[in-house]
Parts: C-alpha cells; structure tokens; sequence
C-alpha cells in the first residue's frame, strides 16, 4: 500500500473524511514522517511496522523511485506532460515539483478522488508560473472519463507521461489490467508509462500486508514479480526493465536496500 492509493479509497462522492478506520494514504504519510495522519492510522502503521520493521524503509525507497522516473522523463525522454493518477497526499519532491525543476514548462495534471487529498490540492497546485498543475477530482475505475477530463487540460498529440504509482494494488488483476490498457489506449505515440507496486517476495511483508487488509480498510493485494508484466504489454520497456524499486536507475552512492517493491518505465511506439 501506498501514498498514491487513495483514488480508490473513501467516499465515492468526495465529501467525508472517514477517521475512524485506518487509510492508506495516512498511514503512509506517518512511515515517511508527515503530519497528515490521525491516531487510527498511527496505530495501523505501528502494527504493521511491528510485523515488517522495513515498510518506513519501503516508503522512503519507493517515493525515491518516483523521484527518479520523473527526473528521467522529464530529462532524458524529454517529456513535458505528466498525469498522475492515484495522486494521495503532498509529501517531498511531488511529480511537478521534480518536473518542473528540471523543465519549468511542465504540465502536471493529478487525479484523485479522496476528500483528504482534495483539502491539500491547494498544496500541490503550486506550480512555476512557466508550466501548469491542475487537479482532476476523479476515480480511476473510470478511465474514460480521466482521459476525456485530462484532454482539456493536456495536449494528446503530444506525449504524455502516465504515472500509477502504488495504486494498482487495489485491484484483481482482473480489474486492473483492462483500466491500465484503456489509460495507456488513450496516450498518443511517444507517450511514457511508469509503474511501482507491492511485491509478494517477502513472508513478512505478506503477513503484515494480511493483517492491514484484515482491519477492514481498502485491501492492497500483493502480486508476483510475473504478473507485473501484462501491465507493460505493448510497451518498450526502458532499461533495466521490471526490477526490484531499489534497482532502476539508482542514483550514484544509494543505500543498499532490499525493498520487495517492483517497478518499471515503459515508452509507447
């Protein structure tokens, strides 16, 4: 589970901030230090924690990875539109803030659906006056109108970056791979696609996931190295392909981590 799940968490409606079960999106926020969190989700996060010490180090790691996409997109690949889908609560170095600091022009457009995430968006529309942010209040299970949405904001006859990061675990494989393949449909040629989800390669981690899904929050489900593999279906995938998070593109000097977390960027031909 991560920051960037709660386009499928809470309210369908987008009015009621639910504080009396543990949500996704605070509890990661309290792993990687913030203030966005209430008592219910310090007590998940601490249980957890209890069960599988890593997952602050997961966090950290796996927020590194976005970090690391988006400064590839938006420098080597030359990417100047972002949509950032599963968007969860503004932390250090957010999609626009890494974008636009390597090109000031960048458009950002995130999407979510949660009423918590929609209080911040202020936060997170801070944009340089070169480029734009906007937030979409939308949930993913409906792509099509994501994409409809997101047209009036971007320009499709130009690349465009599609960010999912940690969100897809809250979905069947049944589920998620149809709206991934309607999403990646809807970018033009050129376009990018970056991904990272929880892995099932560690028993700890396994239980500790178990045991939060158990409390009666939205589930994360937990998926093989294998099966991330459909979600690149199609795709280019960009060296060094569908890798542990640790692994792609480390930058120079990186702790050595074992994080069960696996990842991937992928260009559209």
């Amino acid at each position: 589970m991560t920051d960037e799940l709660s386009a499928t968490q809470g309210n369908t409606a987008g009015t009621a901030i639910d504080t009396t079960v543990p949500h996704s999106a605070r509890i990661w926020n309290y792993w990687l230090g913030g203030k966005d969190n209430y008592a219910v989700d310090r007590e998940a996060g601490d249980q957890y924690r209890e069960i599988f010490p890593g997952i602050t180090v997961v966090a950290r790691t796996s927020r590194g990875f976005l970090t690391r996409a988006v400064r590839y997109l938006a420098g080597e690949a030359g990417i100047r539109q972002f949509l950032d889908i599963g968007t969860g609560l503004p932390t250090a170095d957010n999609t626009h803030q890494v974008a636009q600091r390597v090109a000031p022009e960048s458009k950002i457009v995130y999407v979510d659906n949660d009423p918590l995430v929609l209080a911040h968006a202020r936060a997170l529309l801070s944009s340089q006056p070169e480029g734009v942010c906007e937030y979409l209040d939308a949930d993913i299970r409906n792509p099509d109108t994501i994409l409809d949405t997101a047209a009036s904001l971007l320009d499709f006859d130009q690349p465009v970056a599609l960010m999912l990061m940690g969100i897809m675990g809250h979905f069947t494989d049944e589920q998620a791979y149809p709206i991934v393949a309607r999403l990646q449909a809807g970018l033009p040629p050129g376009s990018y696609f970056a991904l990272y989800d929880g892995a099932d390669t560690n028993e700890a981690f396994n239980t500790a996931q178990q045991g939060y899904n158990d409390s009666g929050a939205v589930p994360y489900h937990l998926r093989s190295p294998a099966r991330f593999a459909p979600f690149f279906e199609g795709l280019e995938l960009v060296d060094p392909g569908l890798v542990p998070v640790p692994d792609w593109r480390p930058d120079p000097g990186a702790e050595a981590v074992e994080i069960y977390s696996y990842c991937g960027v992928g260009r559209k031909r």
